[in-house]
C-alpha cells in the first residue's frame, strides 16, 4: 500500500521548507530592524521638541489630542 521507502522528491520538500523558513526570518529581521531605526528615530525627534521647549499641536493624533477630521 505504502512504501517505506521514501520517494525522490522527498529532498526537494525538505528544501522547499528550509527556503521559505529562512525567507520569513529574513522578513522579520528586516520589519525588527525598520521598527528599531523607526524607535530611535522617535526618540530623537521626541528630545529634540523637548529641549526647544515647544509642544505638540494640540489637535495631533500623535498626541491624542482632538483633531479635526
Amino acid at each position: 500500500m505504502f512504501d517505506a521507502v521514501p520517494n525522490d522528491a522527498t529532498g526537494y520538500v525538505a528544501a522547499a521548507y528550509v527556503f521559505f523558513f529562512a525567507i520569513v526570518l529574513i522578513y522579520i529581521a528586516i520589519i525588527g530592524a525598520k521598527l528599531e531605526r523607526i524607535g530611535r528615530e522617535l526618540t530623537d525627534l521626541t528630545d529634540r521638541l523637548e529641549a526647544t521647549g515647544e509642544t505638540a499641536p494640540k489637535g495631533d493624533k500623535a498626541t491624542g489630542g482632538e483633531g479635526v477630521g
